[in-house]
């Protein structure tokens, strides 16, 4: 006499080996990761400094995953373009985005028009490094140190100015940040770039800026450029004369470095996360890579997959009460 199954657990069988099978087909894909080229997007043109960093990163990467690493670029809307289009990709570790202070800044500025959220609709990877800046004045500049700009600044709304090459630039955000610890309100004079932004410094029209490490030291040697403090942790080696932020009573600046590193998909499987951020970290080992860094004014900060992310949560709540108490709109 036959038996039959009653249809329901039928079906549950049946479910329980479809979901057994998915499973499996997910392990093995994981394992066989990666077996198709990976894209690195950059939200820049070709040629700038994460433009650069991309592709040092991306050679290396590849060749310790055995697979090719593409960069695309897709610039356009302070690297929103680029996000955007990562946030919608498939989280399987063959899209990642190479981030900036924007993918923090990007929502608290525009939230009408940004609508993703930093932390939760993404799996931050590595980390790799922070970009400071220098306060830079013209070399026949009034102002000898820090604290003399300052004493300007607090004699009267905009006695001093400062340039930057846009609203909610790391260089704009750096000088509201001043401006708060000072107690000052100084004019701010946007540019489309630093190099405009600089040539007005160095011309005396404009008091001062907030300036990336990177592409400085010519001017400061040719005595166009006097550096009246660096935003780093420590003095800075390649100009060791010059006093740090904290030094000068201006503690934290080095929390609000600009960082680098690569973010994919919300959903990416930690074990792809894991294999990605073991190549990057290789990358950064490298001494010709952490001398490349230095080339471009980076410093080595490397955090895995938990530990940016913490760092990203952290790091956007710095920049929300900054931007609030600051009054910063975006363009």
């Amino acid at each position: 006499m036959t038996r039959h199954l009653p249809t329901r657990r039928l079906l549950l069988i049946a479910a329980a080996l479809l979901g057994s099978a998915g499973l499996h087909g997910r392990a093995q894909a994981q394992n066989d990761y990666p077996d198709k080229p990976i894209k690195l997007v950059v939200g820049y043109s070709a040629g700038g400094p994460t433009d650069i960093l991309a592709r040092v990163f991306a050679q290396d990467i590849g060749t310790a995953l055995g697979q090719s690493v593409i960069v695309e670029n897709k610039p356009g809307a302070n690297g929103n373009i680029a996000t955007e289009y990562v946030q919608r990709a498939a989280p399987d570790g063959y899209t990642l985005v190479v981030n900036t202070i924007s993918h923090n800044v990007n929502p608290l500025l525009q939230p009408e028009r940004v609508k993703y959220d930093p932390v939760k609709d993404f799996t931050p990877v590595s980390m790799v490094a922070v970009l400071p800046q220098l306060i830079v004045v013209a070399g026949d500049s009034p102002y000898k140190t820090l604290g003399d700009l300052v004493k300007k600044a607090q004699s009267g709304p905009s006695a001093v100015s400062y340039g930057t090459a846009g609203v909610g630039g790391s260089a704009h955000l750096a000088a509201a940040l001043l401006e708060q610890r000072t107690k000052t309100k100084m004019n701010h004079i946007p540019f489309k770039g630093n190099a405009p932004a600089l040539t007005e410094v160095m011309a005396g029209r404009v008091d001062f800026m907030f300036f990336p490490m990177v592409g400085v030291s010519d001017f400061v040697a040719s005595g166009r450029i006097r550096i009246l403090a660096a935003t780093t942790a420590q003095r800075h080696p390649d100009y060791p004369q010059v006093p740090t932020t904290a030094e000068l009573g201006f503690k934290g600046f080095e929390d609000y470095a600009q960082p680098i590193g690569f973010i994919a998909p919300a959903g990416l499987p930690a074990p792809i996360a894991a294999k990605l951020d073991t190549a990057i970290a290789a990358a950064l080992a490298k001494p010709a890579m952490q001398a490349k860094l230095k080339s471009l004014g980076a410093e080595v900060k490397h955090l895995g997959p938990a530990a940016y992310r913490q760092w990203l949560g952290e790091d956007r709540t710095r920049w929300a009460q900054l931007i609030q108490s600051a009054g910063i709109k975006g363009e």
